[in-house]
């Protein structure tokens, strides 16, 4: 259309000017000749055709213009009304998605909760199939709707709550402490307890496995017997001795106290290996000690009696008294004793053989008990790895199913580690302790031989000094 009328708009202007340009034509001959020729009237009718013809475009043209702005006002209020209309379809649409939203959210949380509800019911019926009260069989319960199955177990609950937070007695079977088996009354102290009082012995009763009771006992003797006879009265015990069972399914046993022997036992032969070590380790540093000590004394003795008889310059009663004590530093003195005629230098080096011929003695036992100090920790370490290839082996076996197949081979490997360290530490601390002392020792005979030594030649230079005077 918007084609159409510019076509025709260039019509109506092209026509304009072939008017125009004839006008002028036409009027330029009129000045020149006055009177009217045939070509000029034709010239004139054409001119009055195109006029016509221009004024007949020109209306035309105006109203298809007129026309097609209102075809065009028309396609635009038909165009907005559409787009409101797509607009409204997609609020509408928009709309249906979040009611589609909250429909499934709605069927999605129906969902969960029917899982929770079944979920429960299970859990439910788990709980109460031990007392007889199972929900899975009862068509009764089955046929309520959801909410009224949650009343009816809160209601089977609290009743068995209520029953089971009684004290009632009944009559049944346990085991006394010989394992013989009896008939009498047992005494539920609600759910957690339960007493057995027979013709011969009474008392807190604790699992057996497979649902069977037995007496408890503390150091053979029974618990809870005069509990057990005042709840069978209906009367308040003055104590409440009570068992407190967790499953009665799994057997109890009763917890023996740990002795040496058991520790040892438990440790294996390297464990004994171990404890042999810190024995024989115990025994040298006792020995060692006891012939330290003696030592130790005996040599500020042997100096105090020795002394007088050098000061005097007597050697043969210095060696007389030196030959009343055994030990060490006796022979120490007597070497020096012996030799006190002879030059310093001389006298020195046989005092230094002396102690080191002496340095045996006093070193016995010394490097071997270190050495078990050192082996006991590796022994113990032999023994850990034993212990765990052992529990290892039972794992491939047995799988971890039962801990207490496990326990022999982790109880080894600890044990022995623990024998090892018990060991090692004292022989460590002591030996070291011992070798000090002995050491001491050593110097303090020295030291001694030295003394003796400056005091005879003392005296033998003042007599030379008296003699030259």
């Amino acid at each position: 259309m918007m084609k159409f009328v510019k076509s025709l708009t260039a019509c109506a202007l092209a026509s304009a000017v072939s008017l125009s340009v004839l006008a002028e034509t036409t009027t330029a001959p009129q000045a020149k000749a006055p009177e009217v020729s045939s070509v000029e009237l034709a010239y004139k009718k054409e001119f009055a055709f195109l006029e016509a013809q221009k004024r007949d475009l020109q209306t035309r043209l105006t109203r298809l213009l007129t026309e097609s702005n209102k075809e065009f006002d028309a396609e635009k209020a038909s165009l907005t009304q559409l787009e409101q209309q797509v607009l409204s379809s997609n609020q509408k649409v928009e709309l249906k998605k979040n009611l589609l939203l909250d429909a499934e959210r709605v069927v999605q949380a129906n969902q969960d909760n029917q899982e929770v509800f079944k979920s429960t019911f299970l859990q439910a019926d788990a709980s109460l199939e031990p007392y007889g009260q199972s929900i899975e069989g009862d068509k009764t319960f089955q046929d309520l709707k959801d909410g009224e199955k949650v009343t009816a177990l809160f209601t089977r609950g609290v009743t068995l709550l209520n029953e089971l937070s009684s004290v009632s007695t009944q009559a049944g079977d346990f085991h006394l402490l010989d394992g013989t088996k009896v008939s009498g009354e047992v005494v539920r102290f609600g759910n957690v307890a339960r007493y057995g009082i027979s013709q011969d012995q009474a008392g807190a009763l604790a699992p057996a496995g497979e649902g069977l009771f037995k007496l408890w006992s503390f150091k053979n003797e029974v618990v809870g017997e005069e509990t057990a006879r005042a709840l069978a009265l209906g009367e308040q015990p003055a104590t409440l001795d009570v068992f407190v069972i967790e499953n009665i399914n799994a057997a109890v046993q009763e917890q023996k106290e740990k002795t040496i022997w058991d520790v040892l036992k438990s440790g294996g032969v390297i464990g004994y290996v171990i404890v042999a070590f810190g024995i024989a380790a115990l025994l040298m540093v006792v020995a060692r000690a006891l012939f330290l000590r003696k030592a130790s004394q005996s040599s500020q003795e042997v100096l105090e009696a020795v002394r007088p008889a050098i000061e005097a310059g007597n050697i043969p009663e210095a060696m007389e008294a030196s030959r009343e004590f055994d030990g060490a530093t006796s022979r120490v003195v007597r070497a020096t004793v012996r030799n006190l005629d002879r030059d310093r230098e001389h006298i020195e080096d046989i005092v230094s053989e002396s102690i080191l011929h002496e340095s045996e003695h006093l070193d016995r036992f010394g490097t071997t008990i270190l050495v078990l100090a050192a082996v006991s920790p590796l022994m113990g370490l032999l023994g850990t790895v034993t212990g765990m290839i052992a529990t290892f082996d039972v794992i491939t076996e047995f799988g971890t199913g039962d801990p207490k197949m496990l326990s022999g081979g982790i109880s080894e490997a600890l044990v022995t580690t623990e024998l090892g360290l018990i060991v090692a530490i004292p022989a460590v601390l002591l030996g070291n302790l011992l070798s000090g002392w002995a050491e001491r020792i050593k110097n303090d005979m020295e030291l001694g031989a030295l003394h003796l030594i400056n005091v005879f030649k003392d005296k033998d230079d003042r007599a030379k000094e008296d003699e030259a005077a």
